[in-house]
């Protein structure tokens, strides 16, 4: 094997085991004791299940990372949309190099804002759902505050991961942690279920396969959104060589 591409294998496999191990990170102040029920409640059914596949199960978790890479890529699109219309936003695009870092640099100030609004209903969300299972969070204004940071902060370290993975690793990096979260977040329900649905403890096996059917059209939705990102950003840059 090439020692560039193993050296980049190896990186790539390091980054998302840093970002697999901060999915289980909880937010100071959170007891952990409590997320069991919390857990069931949250991503039974809805969109919920969704946007805890894309986190990789840190939205679930209440974890550091629970706001996860999608953020950006709402920012991103909006800049890229907006763009269009704004004059100025607009000839950044034509100063080549540092009209791309001053686009990168608005689009990352626009992910910080998305992911602090995100993060008080995060927070607000779990309270409501933790009241539902007869549990709580601290109700202080400074855990609010501290817990929206830990969150943006955990975000953007996410973000910083794809990059290197971008750099210094193999693929695209934001495909990678989208992707890799969603198939870690399937692998151990997916291997429960099918035990269970054998030893018919749980339903019957058209019952499993029905489940399956299901998380497939996840995954092929995440796919189209992470294409859906590369189609615009590759567009963006045929159009800035023009």
């Amino acid at each position: 094997m090439n020692e560039n591409l193993k050296k980049r294998i190896l990186v790539t496999i390091g980054l998302i085991s840093v970002y697999l191990l901060g999915t289980y990170i909880v937010i100071p102040g959170i007891d952990t004791t409590n997320l069991a029920g919390l857990l069931a409640q949250q991503t039974s059914s809805g969109l919920m299940v969704l946007i805890d596949m894309f986190s990789g199960g840190a939205f679930s978790n209440v974890s550091i990372f629970a706001l996860g890479i999608i953020p950006y890529i709402y920012a991103f699109i909006i800049i890229q949309l907006v763009a269009i219309i704004i004059p100025p936003l607009r000839r950044m695009k034509h100063e080549g190099e540092s009209g791309r870092r001053k686009i990168n640099h608005i689009t990352r100030y626009l992910t910080v804002v998305i992911l602090v609004l995100q993060g008080f209903a995060y927070l607000s969300n779990i309270q409501s759902q933790m009241a539902q299972v007869g549990t709580s969070i601290p109700s202080g204004l400074w855990f609010r505050v501290s817990s929206i940071i830990i969150m943006v902060a955990g975000s953007m370290f996410v973000l910083w991961i794809s990059e290197r993975i971008s750099d210094k690793g193999i693929g695209n990096g934001i495909s990678f942690i989208i992707i890799i979260g969603i198939l870690y977040r399937l692998s151990l329900p997916l291997a429960e279920g099918f035990i269970s649905r054998i030893n018919e403890q749980a339903g019957s096996l058209v019952l499993f396969i029905t489940e399956v059917s299901l998380l497939l059209l996840i995954i092929a939705i995440s796919i189209i959104l992470v294409l859906l990102f590369r189609y615009i950003k590759q567009n963006v840059i045929i159009f800035k060589k023009i």
